[in-house]
């Protein structure tokens, strides 16, 4: 009995190292494709439309209603101690810091993620991959570095779009209760915020992006076959996706406050 338990330990183990292995072997794969030419700048435009614009929508209409909540809810506590001036202060600095990249790669995550996953799985279990790579084509520069590139470069501008309306969303919220303009109102909320906040805003996008993209593009292209290996790599790419934005926010966050 004791022996089987130990066997099985050395297989958990045996396999914990192998996928690890994989998982390195396919991210130094991608990162040294996308910098080395030749590009598919048609096929990286074309999933820069599908991950950029086709998630404007969901990201704007949430962005402007988290906007909205946080700021009712944090006026009653600062009312409290007469403080509700500093209202578009501590919005902005809680948008552009944390809320705005955290939201955004979480709804890219969802969206995404799960687009990405599903796709590469379908198309493995199809074997159209094997199809590519007999018809001359590099299955992965073609399938796996476009799509990263384009998380990559999109989700930082959508990150950017997000802190924008989740800001005038709480310009409306607090212009419902005070004589607030919106010049004033972003001239308060800008004037507390440093390079330092916007800088690391864009790089947590920038960071998000690459690992949603990373993630997806593994689950998805290393996908067992059969229908049930295409909802495991969406359900894969989703939850794993997740869990490495909030592991990259902390880092991120203790990272930059050594420059503040």
């Amino acid at each position: 009995m004791e022996q089987e338990s130990n066997t099985e330990q050395q297989s958990w183990i045996r396999s914990f190292l192998i996928n690890l292995a994989k998982i390195y072997a396919f991210t130094s794969q991608a990162i040294v494709k996308a910098l080395v030419p030749p590009y598919e700048f048609r096929e990286i435009l074309r999933q820069c439309y599908l991950v950029g614009v086709k998630t404007f929508p969901l990201v704007g209409f949430t962005s402007f209603l988290v906007g909205i909540v946080f700021t009712r809810q944090s006026r009653p506590s600062l009312l409290e101690f007469g403080a509700e001036s500093w209202l578009p202060a501590l919005v902005s600095i809680a948008i552009v810091r944390g809320l705005g990249p955290l939201v955004t790669a979480l709804i890219c995550a969802g969206k995404v993620g799960s687009s990405i996953g599903a796709e590469l799985g379908s198309m493995n279990v199809t074997e159209q991959i094997d199809a590519m790579e007999v018809s001359g084509t590099d299955p992965f520069r073609f399938l796996v570095v476009t799509r990263v590139t384009a998380t990559t470069l999109m989700v930082p501008l959508l990150v950017i779009y997000a802190d924008a309306l989740a800001l005038f969303g709480s310009f409306i919220a607090t212009a419902v209760f005070s004589q607030t303009s919106l010049s004033l109102f972003y001239y308060q909320a800008f004037d507390a915020l440093a390079f330092v906040d916007i800088f690391s805003s864009v790089f947590k996008g920038f960071l998000f992006g690459l690992a949603i993209g990373l993630v997806s593009c593994y689950c998805g292209y290393n996908s067992s076959r059969g229908t049930v290996g295409v909802g495991r790599a969406a359900n894969t790419s989703v939850v794993t996706s997740m869990f490495m934005v909030f592991i990259l926010d902390l880092l991120t966050l203790q990272i930059i406050e050594l420059f503040r």
